[in-house]
């Protein structure tokens, strides 16, 4: 599972805009999500490579039986086509970015 986190001394504060434009730069277009606590998508894959881009709260993702815990500022890649399930960690709302290659 490719899982990049956001490193303030080379990105700066993170931010909402800031990490937006961090997933812009690598051509990727940008969608706002607000998941409540205990929301689960079971299994399911996607038509195009993505990425979930945390800006708040716990999420955690399981893909090719390997799971892990995602918190602001981690970013992880879905390649397409491959099955994953994703779900609200704790009491907090997430709040991400669901980021699909711009066309």
């Amino acid at each position: 599972m490719q899982i990049e986190h956001w490193h303030s001394d080379q990105d700066g504060p993170l931010t909402e805009l800031a990490l937006r434009h961090k997933l812009e730069r690598r051509g990727y277009k940008v969608s706002r999500y607000v998941y409540s606590p205990g929301m689960f998508f079971p299994a399911h894959d996607h038509a195009d490579d993505k990425i979930d881009a945390i800006l708040s709260g716990c999420f955690r993702i399981t893909m090719q039986g390997q799971e892990a815990v995602l918190e602001a500022g981690d970013v992880v890649v879905i390649p397409k086509h491959m099955m994953h399930t994703a779900e609200v960690v704790g009491d907090e709302p997430v709040v991400c970015f669901d980021a699909v290659r711009a066309s």
